[in-house]
């Protein structure tokens, strides 16, 4: 990657503080995700798309997760996956979230462990993935 290097303690430093907001703010978890990819040699770029992301926190403080009472209790999973979206590595990029009810109850956002070939596959593989994790909250 080109770009100016930055202080690794520091941006590593950021970047821990925004993931530990991801349990309350799910909508930031796939622009953090992103930037922990980086930690080992974070540029300026970098640093900027984090100090965006703190920027968004600023003007957003009314967001978060919102759980109601007397609703019903059906698990419901879902999943959704890009084909291709890192393109230093050619990997997808996947996501599921769990609903009880109409309340989120787990989420995750991660690379894929293996280069899809096709839409298709990649998505296949995190519905895969999204019913093991639905299969295993629900025991």
């Amino acid at each position: 990657m080109q770009g100016k290097p930055v202080d690794q303690t520091r941006y590593r430093g950021l970047i821990g503080s925004l993931f530990y907001l991801t349990a309350s703010r799910p909508d930031i978890m796939f622009v953090i995700c992103m930037c922990v990819r980086f930690q080992s040699a974070p540029k300026e770029s970098h640093l900027n798309a984090a100090k965006r992301i703190q920027k968004y926190l600023q003007g957003t403080k009314e967001v978060g997760l919102w759980y109601p009472c007397n609703v019903s209790l059906n698990l419901t999973g879902f999943s959704n996956s890009d084909f291709v979206g890192c393109k230093i590595d050619r990997k997808s990029t996947s996501g599921t979230c769990d609903m009880l009810g109409s309340s989120l109850i787990s989420w995750h956002c991660k690379k894929q462990a293996s280069v899809a070939l096709s839409t298709p596959e990649a998505k296949y593989i995190v519905a895969g993935s999204c019913c093991a994790q639905t299969l295993w909250l629900k025991q």
